[in-house]
């Protein structure tokens, strides 16, 4: 269980205007951003609230009932205390440097700290026009928070680190987008919104002076480990290697359930090693190691099996920006820079085979004290997925129909070979299968079950689910939402009742179209 999910068991009992607000990101200067209140909108209403977001705020859920929490979170009615702030940043998108950026539509109100210490940055997205939005009207539309307040729910209840969302507050005000929409805000809360693209601004914009300060804020407030360091290079190098190993487990956390971002850009990338910015993301359905989510991609470059590389290009970018920060001199500080970089590989590798070697009910040190994940469970893994692909079987479904197979006999084979156009040869790959359990000296028994349904989801936010879900919420019925993010808070669980959400997508869900405008 990640930290921030911890806080959850937090008493909730604080009412709006008990919440103490603090600057946070604010306090570095409007060299990093712009003073920016939000825009007021025409009659906000609540569209979704997740209780478990307000307890780590320790707000009490019942104040989601009350008129003022819409236009609080609307951004009509400032709280006492918030600074709103927009920040700046920049960013490569698609590979090409795409210069100055920034919130173009978001606009944190400050931080909260809750009773347990944690602090969280909260922030209205789709609040109105800000100093970064362009040509652009600063506002989001209904399906696209949607997707991310969902997005974010079932993110949580997978274990992968994210930002999540407080709620959805909308409006009838007309927003102009292929179609004529209705606006709509996310509050979405994450410990720092920080990115690779903050960096980058002031790299580019050889504003060297400003790297340290920025560097120095998210270290001291979210990487206590290295406080002991002095602010100076070895500091900035040990948190270089924090990045680039946090990183690789979220990589290898979305790999593993077979997730796409679908705009992998590195105004996109957290700091934090989370799951930031749910635009056209989407969980496979039928195994494609090449699927790209985003229709607006169209060289591929964000497909699923392009994600750990385009990671590690990001990461180069971050790393050229923090250049100044990790020597005084140019040619060494490019040479620790490549060194910290060449570590990526390895421990994405290592993170991806101990979850995939999970996910097939093997063993590893950290679980069972025998042999690690290595060449023998690469291989097989590799080999399933081989066939996988061939017959273009349900990622979540075929490993998780794997959890209820025997590990000792064939008497249960049938569940497994149902996913598969070529029965055959998932039969002869769970032969393969028990002689590695047997080999690990692992036996059938309740403990390995619940450890490979402990891996292995049952349900994920499919993208003709998301579609239905917003479909039905544009006709002014919000019951999907709720229905949907109760069920992904336990993805894990049967969830008797719930089976219509787990089966085969209908054909009509490769229909739906997912792009940047997304």
């Amino acid at each position: 269980m990640h930290s921030d999910q911890k806080q959850e068991h937090i008493v909730a009992n604080k009412r709006l205007q008990d919440l103490a607000w603090e600057p946070g990101f604010a306090e570095l200067g409007n060299e990093y951003g712009s003073p920016q209140p939000p825009t007021a909108i025409d009659s906000p209403y609540l569209v979704a609230f997740n209780p478990n977001a307000a307890a780590l705020l320790n707000l009490d859920p019942g104040e989601a009932a009350r008129p003022e929490f819409a236009e609080t979170f609307s951004g009509n009615s400032l709280p006492n205390g918030a600074t709103p702030f927009s920040q700046l940043y920049a960013g490569h998108q698609f590979g090409v440097w795409a210069g100055q950026l920034g919130d173009g539509r978001a606009i944190s109100l400050g931080q909260l700290r809750n009773a347990a210490g944690a602090v969280w940055d909260v922030q209205l997205k789709g609040s109105g026009k800000t100093p970064y939005s362009r040509f652009a009207d600063g506002r989001a539309v209904l399906r696209s928070t949607i997707r991310e307040y969902l997005g974010s729910a079932a993110m949580v209840g997978l274990g992968i680190p994210t930002t999540r969302a407080l709620c959805i507050v909308g409006s009838d005000a007309p927003v102009y987008r292929e179609t004529v929409e209705t606006s709509a805000i996310l509050t979405r809360l994450a410990p720092s919104h920080v990115r690779f693209g903050n960096f980058e601004m002031f790299f580019y914009s050889r504003q060297f002076e400003l790297l340290g300060p920025l560097a120095d804020h998210v270290i001291n407030a979210h990487f206590p480990q290295l406080k002991v360091h002095t602010p100076g290079p070895e500091r900035y190098r040990a948190w270089m290697a924090e990045v680039i190993q946090s990183t690789a487990e979220l990589i290898a956390d979305w790999q593993a359930v077979g997730f796409c971002h679908g705009v992998m850009n590195t105004d996109n990338m957290s700091v934090l090693g989370l799951t930031l910015d749910y635009g056209p993301f989407g969980f496979l359905d039928h195994f494609d190691p090449g699927w790209v989510c985003n229709h607006s991609d169209t060289a591929g470059r964000y497909a699923y099996n392009q994600q750990p590389e385009a990671a590690l290009w990001n990461l180069g970018r971050f790393a050229q920006a923090i250049l100044p920060l990790l020597s005084d001199e140019p040619d060494e500080a490019v040479s620790i820079a490549q060194s910290l970089l060449g570590d990526f590989r390895d421990q994405y590798d290592a993170a991806y085979l101990t979850r995939m070697a999970s996910k097939l009910g093997l063993a590893d040190r950290g679980t069972d004290g025998l042999a690690d994940a290595g060449p023998q469970d690469k291989a097989l893994l590799d080999e399933l997925l081989k066939i996988m692909a061939r017959d273009e079987a349900d990622f979540t479904r075929s490993f998780r129909a794997l959890c209820h197979v025997s590990a000792v006999n064939e008497s249960r084979d049938a569940v497994f070979q149902d996913e598969f156009k070529d029965r055959a040869a998932a039969s002869a790959w769970l032969a393969q299968w028990r002689t590695r359990v047997a080999a690990q000296g692992l036996s059938e028994n309740g403990e390995h079950q619940a450890r490979m349904l402990a891996a292995n989801p049952k349900y994920i936010l499919r993208n003709y689910l998301a579609q239905a879900a917003i479909e039905r919420a544009q006709a002014g019925d919000y019951a999907e939402i709720e229905r949907l993010q109760e069920l992904l808070s336990k993805p894990y669980n049967e969830q008797p009742g719930y089976e219509d959400y787990a089966r085969l997508p209908p054909a009509s869900a490769a229909l739906i179209s997912i792009s940047c405008s997304s």
